[in-house]
């Protein structure tokens, strides 16, 4: 999230349009190949999976270290290196969110989720900070190759998991065509779970509008320094963190369902505040930090609720191919809302893309907030016709 965006802005002198173009290659292959991916990962030992990406992505930052270290780092360069890692990302996702079932029980699948964005989060409170600090001594290129490091010990981490994973006979298995179509049946069949999905989708869209410009802003427009810049993502992720250390409590005191549309809501007016750094006349980093650290608990809360709602309303045998087909519907419109911030950055100028974006992620909460969800204190588990449950004592 800093070395690669730092590595464009600072020493390649990316433009808007070039970094709407990385933000698109980050997330592309959720689009092209996200479908099969699902059907793929659903005939595979899934610990197997996890440990490969891990290593994919590990060479190939590797690769941009050793083309960086003898001058030929480009942006076409890191385009190629970030589409690579997209591809490995799609496997590692899916599949790791069709482990966590099997791993912790579906009674426990909350709790498990929660965990593991909290564990995440704390990486994200320090690595940020710690790298907007290195920067001052190392390079951006020492940075990816610290990341390369991460995903090897990663590897290792995975590989010691003792759990005994049942494989699908291969024998049951049907045209690639007829299990992705299920999968996305699946998804498109439940109405609440439809209405997340198309909340989710249009969140990324407008959120990767403004990713793709945010780093020009920080660094260029606010003239903040790679250190600043590393402690306003580190705001985030404390949000992120403290998100996911409440999750639980906050969906069983508002209610699992009515949290999804309170949370999706609240995120609004938190990404507003990055546009507002540039006028409000206190120090832009503290707005930054504000409104990044109230958009991370905002979108947490959101993750930890509606993917472990969706791990027990699916068949285990169905949960690659649906969790597939939600990272499809909901990631695939990264790429695209990349390149439209790449774009409008170029056209309209940074500022004004991010407050299009800010709006957007507005108007995007509405499938959920103009839904039973908005009524319902617990999620039904048979999804086709929920009804409000009584009022809480």
């Amino acid at each position: 999230m800093l070395a690669l965006p730092v590595l464009a802005v600072q020493h390649l002198a990316a433009t808007a349009w070039q970094m709407g173009v990385l933000t698109a290659a980050e997330s592309a292959a959720f689009l092209v190949i996200g479908l099969p991916a699902g059907a793929w990962v659903d005939r595979m030992r899934k610990r197997r999976v996890l440990v490969v990406a891990d290593l994919v992505r590990a060479g190939i930052l590797l690769l941009v270290v050793a083309a960086a270290a003898s001058g030929h780092a480009s942006t076409p360069l890191l385009y190629a290196a970030s589409i690579a890692l997209s591809v490995a990302t799609v496997f590692f996702d899916v599949a790791h969110q069709s482990y966590v079932p099997g791993l912790v029980g579906l009674e426990h699948v909350v709790e498990g989720n929660a965990t593991l964005q909290a564990t995440g989060s704390v990486a994200m409170v320090a690595a940020p900070a710690l790298g907007g600090w290195l920067l001052r001594f190392v390079s951006a290129t020492t940075l990816v190759g610290a990341n390369a490091v991460a995903y090897l010990v990663s590897a290792a981490a995975v590989s010691r998991i003792r759990h005994h994973e049942q494989v699908a006979d291969p024998a049951a298995r049907r045209p690639l065509r007829t299990e992705i179509a299920e999968g996305l049946r699946f998804v498109v069949h439940q109405p609440l779970l439809r209405r997340i999905v198309v909340c989710t989708g249009a969140s990324n869209l407008f959120g990767s509008l403004g990713s793709a410009v945010v780093v020009i802003v920080a660094l260029r427009t606010l003239g903040l320094d790679e250190a600043a810049f590393g402690m306003v993502l580190s705001a985030s992720a404390v949000g992120g963190l403290l998100g996911a250390l409440v999750a639980d409590r906050v969906g069983r005191l508002v209610g699992q369902g009515r949290i999804i549309p309170v949370s999706a809501a609240l995120s609004a007016p938190a990404a507003a505040l990055t546009p507002l750094a540039v006028v409000l006349p206190v120090p832009p980093q503290v707005t930054l930090m504000l409104g990044g650290f109230t958009f991370g608990v905002c979108v947490v809360v959101y993750n930890v609720t509606q993917v472990s709602y969706r791990q027990r309303l699916c068949p285990p045998a169905l949960l690659g191919r649906m969790n597939a087909s939600v990272r499809f519907l909901v990631w695939g419109t990264m790429p695209i809302g990349g390149l439209l911030g790449g774009w409008l950055g170029s056209t309209l100028g940074p500022v004004p893309t991010l407050w299009v974006s800010a709006a957007g992620i507005a108007l995007a909460a509405l499938p959920v907030v103009l839904s039973p969800l908005a009524r319902l204190r617990e999620l039904p588990l048979d999804d086709a016709s929920p009804s409000p449950a009584p009022p809480r004592p």
